[in-house]
């Protein structure tokens, strides 16, 4: 017993360093991740500002039964799925395309010149993002109502008033804001494959389109099942910011825009309802959790079969 506890210290010592470098990491994870646990009782209880939070009275399911009884539960969660699923759809066809397009640049510089533009937008803050979407949409003064449309013909539209434009709006915003970052993960996969598949295909007689469809689209399918998994375990959360910032909080496009997050916040913020903004962030985590464990437990299988690595 005693040789396991000497063991154990030497060990402990010998790797402080890197215990000491954990440190920051398993601090920050227990008080961002962990303390705010214990609110969870907030979705199950009347809370009376007067008791605080432990001295509340116990509600039972209510607070989820007036969530679900109204028509915001299904708005919410339909706009969530539909939109995240249009966001991995889309943005796994661009991200592919545009990863097999850089990779046929031959040019080093002129590669490093088109990831540096198309990543930028993915280093931009949300806040500013919507200011360029706004500068576009702005009934008095935006591009598109004073230029692009009546050089079309078209009388000047309202954007901020129609939700009917808002689902393609907010997919362009996402695809433009994201595919920098997917393209790069996607474009080092490509350049991980041996180029004497291509001299093969080549010495073979094949065409680009079928060197791409034959060789580098299935040797980087694990990579697109990894990242599309990883995708759906987070179907159930969105980009605060995107449905938030970009339409700028307008009660118009609630329609089109309202999803779990943004329901969230403006439940506590606007309505002072925090039991049930608790109930709806709480409906949101154990779905979202268990769509992880299930992509995870994906994972694992693929992988298994052999089918990934």
């Amino acid at each position: 017993m005693n040789s396991r506890l000497g063991n154990a210290r030497k060990k402990i010592w010998k790797y402080s360093p890197l215990y000491l470098m954990m440190l920051p990491g398993v601090a920050y994870l227990l008080i961002n991740n962990y303390l705010p646990m214990y609110g969870i009782t907030i979705a199950f209880k009347d809370i009376n500002f007067a008791k605080g939070i432990w001295g509340s009275d116990w509600n039972g399911m209510q607070n989820f039964k007036f969530l679900f009884s109204s028509s915001d539960a299904y708005l919410i969660t339909r706009n969530t799925i539909l939109y995240n699923t249009a966001f991995i759809v889309l943005g796994l066809i661009a991200g592919v395309g545009t990863a097999i397009l850089l990779n046929e640049i031959k040019n080093k510089l002129a590669v490093k010149f088109y990831q540096s533009v198309l990543l930028l937008p993915y280093l931009i803050s949300m806040v500013l993002v919507s200011y360029l979407v706004y500068s576009l949409l702005s009934v008095n003064v935006g591009l598109m109502n004073k230029t692009i449309l009546p050089a079309l013909g078209i009388d000047p539209v309202s954007w901020y008033n129609e939700p009917k434009f808002w689902p393609f709006i907010l997919v362009i915003v996402n695809l433009w804001k994201g595919i920098g970052f997917s393209c790069v993960v996607y474009l080092a996969a490509i350049i991980g494959i041996d180029k004497d598949y291509y001299e093969a295909a080549m010495l073979d007689g094949a065409s680009k389109w079928q060197q791409i469809r034959k060789i580098t689209v299935p040797l980087i399918t694990p990579i697109i099942i990894m990242m599309t998994l990883l995708s759906i375990g987070r179907i159930f959360y969105s980009d605060f910011g995107l449905f938030y910032q970009v339409p700028m909080n307008s009660g118009a496009l609630f329609s089109t825009t309202n999803v779990i997050d943004t329901y969230v916040f403006r439940a506590l913020m606007q309505l002072g309802d925090i039991g049930m903004s608790a109930a709806a962030g709480l409906y949101q985590s154990v779905v979202g959790f268990i769509l992880v464990i299930l992509s995870n437990y994906a994972v694992r299988k693929l992988s298994k079969d052999n089918a990934l690595f």
